[in-house]
């Protein structure tokens, strides 16, 4: 600035000046008319690891070695012939399309749907489960392993009911977890639609759909808390093996599984 001499710098300030009053702001209708209209799609690749997950109250639960990813099978129920996937084995969470738009109304919606026609495969694996205090530590459950599919999934948050609803099909092909202070063991866990038949097996009827409302409630002392309700849930449920000391004692099946007019609230206490 010290070399510029006035001239120059009237110059300037005089042509700053038209440009300055040539922006005006955008009313409610302009800025609507320049707003995209066709939302914003994310295509997801991703594997996620968490060395340990704790939850500390008095006392600790600590959850260790979690892995999200993809279960790198293409036999997931191999009784439909084919591999729902539609995609190539990866130990990846991946073959997703996230499809996020905002309503007219204000409503966010957030879709989760297979980028090719089928399903999303994952894997959820995790070390031992302890519950740790100042004097002693328990593992309640250890060698969780799960590998499902996921048909789709929907977030969808109402402006109009202040609501957050979720909605996802999904179907478990084989969990295996042990619980070791029971001495106790699950294997080749299943759960599927409950209209599934693995004699004629339809991949349409192969998911069981979870449908929440999640929302601000009150308990029943009249205390704003968070509040979930779902409407119903129907699955069929089946366990390969239940081992008792390590030695299977038999199967069991849960044949068209129904849980109605649930509500639940959650606070502190």
């Amino acid at each position: 600035m010290k070399g510029l001499k006035p001239t120059m710098l009237a110059l300037c300030v005089a042509g700053a000046a038209p440009a300055a009053m040539a922006f005006q702001p955008l009313d409610e209708v302009s800025m609507g008319n320049i707003t995209g209209q066709a939302g914003v799609t994310i295509e997801l690749e991703t594997r996620l690891n968490i060395d340990r997950f704790i939850y500390t109250d008095e006392g600790s639960l600590v959850i260790n070695d979690i892995s999200v990813g993809g279960t790198n099978r293409i036999d997931l129920f191999p009784e439909l012939g084919f591999n729902l996937t539609g995609a190539a084995p990866s130990d990846k969470l991946d073959n997703v399309r996230i499809n996020i738009d905002i309503a007219n109304d204000g409503d966010a919606i957030i879709n989760i749907l297979p980028m090719t026609f089928g399903a999303v495969d994952m894997r959820i694996t995790t070390g031992a489960w302890d519950l740790t205090g100042t004097d002693s530590s328990t593992t309640i459950m250890d060698n969780f392993q799960m590998d499902m599919l996921i048909g789709s999934g929907t977030i969808r948050v109402d402006t109009a009911t202040d609501t957050l609803r979720l909605l996802t099909d999904f179907a478990i092909d084989d969990m295996d977890f042990d619980i070791p202070f029971l001495a106790m063991g699950i294997r080749d866990l299943r759960l599927t639609g409950a209209d599934y038949d693995l004699q004629a097996p339809q991949p349409l009827r192969l998911f069981a759909t979870v449908d929440l409302d999640i929302f601000k409630g009150a308990n029943a002392a009249g205390t704003e808390v968070l509040a979930i309700e779902m409407d119903s849930f129907r699955a069929d449920l089946s366990i390969g093996g239940v081992l008792i000391g390590g030695t299977s004692i038999g199967s069991v099946m849960l044949d068209d599984l129904a849980i109605t007019n649930t509500s639940m609230r959650i606070y502190g206490h």
